[in-house]
């Protein structure tokens, strides 16, 4: 089977792990694979996606193969597969707009990014690149805050006519403006903001499902987060996470339907950037409540995660249910891939329902 070919912005951390995790998988079989919630996805496994194109703005990136920037600071994610074969596709520079943060320019190179000192891109340069290289699926790995870079490169992806999958919560896919543009475009989209595989957002969900459905009132609720990789720096302006905290919010809320807590007793976000803890992440979650006889509970959790692989076993799922989506002529939002992959997809369902919709969705019984 033909390979899927891929476009990548922003060659960081994520992109990292993802590029690692198609090489890994080459060595190991469907039965013996560990961190994988399917091997085989409509005939496609894991390692048949390859780079076609990429694009990033860090002078330390731009020009060398893929397989070779994936390993250059800032990224600092944990390197679990360093044999990553050539891949002949350069990373060329990229669109700037507001894609770095301002404060990021004070510190230390290791952490921050070096901008390029290369031409930027047009629309007509970075959609010439994509037909050019065969590119039938981007994938957008931009910096939290990024809103107008994110929307240059979607209008990218509308008309070099491929396929859009944002990992990053700048509302796409959840805005119906753009959901029905790629609808009449006939071009496949899922998103907003990718979920890790067992990450703070996912957990922090089922719990509150299950306090729902145990009968536990649910009352206050917070996660705070903290990590040390380039996300949380960038992050420190809290100005570029209004839609980060709205969306990783609207996740757990989602899972109360008509009992939503009040704004002031849930907070959820980004807390603190720790520069050793590199890209693990510290999540801590406390939720209080009442059960029988309005008797109260709490509950206080600590989880710690290698952040970008964690979500590297997701996005390669999106990959190939949108690569399905393509093979099927089907346009607009994949509604159930983004619901069980994203954490502001445009309609929120539990994680068992959204499990289901996508099972039911790759073997063909459901058209989005």
């Amino acid at each position: 089977m033909a390979k899927i070919r891929i476009g990548i912005v922003g060659i960081g951390n994520c992109a990292s792990a993802l590029i690692q995790g198609i090489s890994y998988y080459r060595h190991y079989d469907g039965e013996k694979a560990i961190g994988l919630m399917h091997w085989d996805i409509g005939g496609y496994r894991p390692y048949e996606i390859e780079v076609a194109s990429a694009f990033d703005v860090d002078r330390r990136k731009v020009g060398k193969d893929v397989s070779e920037a994936i390993f250059e600071l800032p990224n600092c994610t944990r390197v679990f597969c360093r044999d990553v074969p050539r891949t002949k596709t350069m990373v060329k520079m990229g669109r700037l707009l507001d894609g770095v943060a301002e404060h990021m320019k004070g510190y230390d190179k290791k952490y921050t990014f070096l901008l390029s000192d290369q031409e930027e891109p047009g629309k007509e340069d970075v959609v010439k690149d994509l037909k050019e290289s065969g590119t039938e699926i981007l994938l957008n790995y931009l910096p939290v805050g990024s809103e107008e870079a994110v929307k240059f490169y979607a209008e990218c992806a509308l008309e070099a006519g491929v396929g859009f999958i944002n990992n990053m919560p700048v509302f796409i896919a959840s805005d119906p403006d753009w959901a029905r543009r790629f609808q009449e475009k006939g071009i496949p989209i899922i998103g907003d903001d990718i979920k890790s595989q067992l990450g703070a957002t996912i957990v922090h969900r089922v719990l509150t499902n299950l306090f729902k459905d145990r009968g536990v009132k649910l009352e206050r609720t917070y996660q705070l987060n903290t990590g040390g990789n380039t996300d949380f720096l960038n992050m420190l302006d809290r100005s570029r996470l209004t839609s980060k905290k709205r969306s990783k919010t609207e996740s757990v809320q989602s899972q109360l339907e008509d009992k939503r807590l009040e704004d002031e007793n849930i907070h959820i976000g980004p807390s603190d950037w720790v520069a050793w803890q590199k890209d693990n992440k510290l999540c801590f979650i406390r939720m209080e409540g009442k059960l029988f006889g309005d008797v109260p509970m709490n509950l206080e959790l600590r989880l710690s995660v290698e952040d970008s692989p964690n979500s590297g076993g997701v996005v390669i799922n999106a990959i190939r249910c949108c690569k399905l989506a393509l093979d099927r002529g089907l346009g607009g939002v994949m509604f159930s891939p983004s619901a069980y992959f994203m954490k502001h997809p445009p309609r929120q369902y539990t994680d068992a329902e959204a499990h289901g919709m996508t099972e039911e969705f790759i073997q063909g019984k459901r058209d989005q």
